[in-house]
């Protein structure tokens, strides 16, 4: 996906298979992500990985404990399956004046995320927006900071690649005065995930 033109059809009917499992109720490994998605975990291997992500108006919404503008520690390629997905690009920058938020590491481990402040303060700015429609690539490189957005009814999914890049890491703006703390990832099953999947499914066409 991150070489020539997708195989359209390949990839959907990847996804399309994955979700008629989780939506038959085998037990497919699935978390509600603290951005507001689900999140199929399918391989991992080193620092690669695939996931599936789904944006489902069934589901109560996210509330972040920082905020949803973030930055990852891998370069990331999404193949968008349905729906409109986009991307805030805000201007973070090292405050010239007073600053408006204080970066936080994200140390993500198997049963959540420790989000612990750092030293670093910078302002925040309106900076740029971009949207994708169903069969786009988008990229993603390591480092840029963007919060995700969903169009429409609020219903999308996508398959998402990383690669990480070792020495980076994983940040989020959050207030000036927070306190490091944890968030836990739940995992997402039964009735939940059924209901997703249904409704990727529906998304998809069937």
């Amino acid at each position: 996906m991150s070489g020539a033109s997708p195989d359209h059809g390949l990839l959907r009917g990847w996804a399309r298979g994955l979700l008629l499992r989780a939506a038959d109720g085998e037990p497919v490994p699935a978390v509600h992500h603290p951005l507001g998605f689900v999140c199929l975990p399918v391989e991992r291997d080193g620092g690669a990985g695939v996931c599936l992500h789904v944006w489902s108006s069934r589901l109560p919404g996210a509330v972040p404990t920082t905020s949803s503008i973030h930055c990852h520690s891998w370069d990331l390629v999404s193949y968008v399956l349905f729906g409109e997905v986009g991307n805030r690009l805000p201007e973070v920058a090292a405050p010239e004046g007073r600053p408006t938020h204080r970066l936080f590491q994200v140390v993500s481990g198997p049963g959540g995320d420790e989000l612990l402040p750092t030293d670093r303060t910078v302002r925040h700015g309106a900076g740029s927006a971009e949207r994708f429609g169903a069969g786009a690539v988008y990229r993603l490189p390591a480092g840029m900071f963007h919060e995700s957005v969903v169009g429409g009814a609020g219903d999308a999914a996508t398959i998402a690649l990383g690669a990480e890049r070792p020495g980076l890491p994983n940040l989020s703006l959050g207030p000036l005065g927070g306190a490091a703390h944890r968030v836990a990832r739940r995992p997402c099953g039964g009735e939940a995930l059924r209901t997703v999947a249904r409704g990727a499914l529906a998304g998809m066409g069937g």
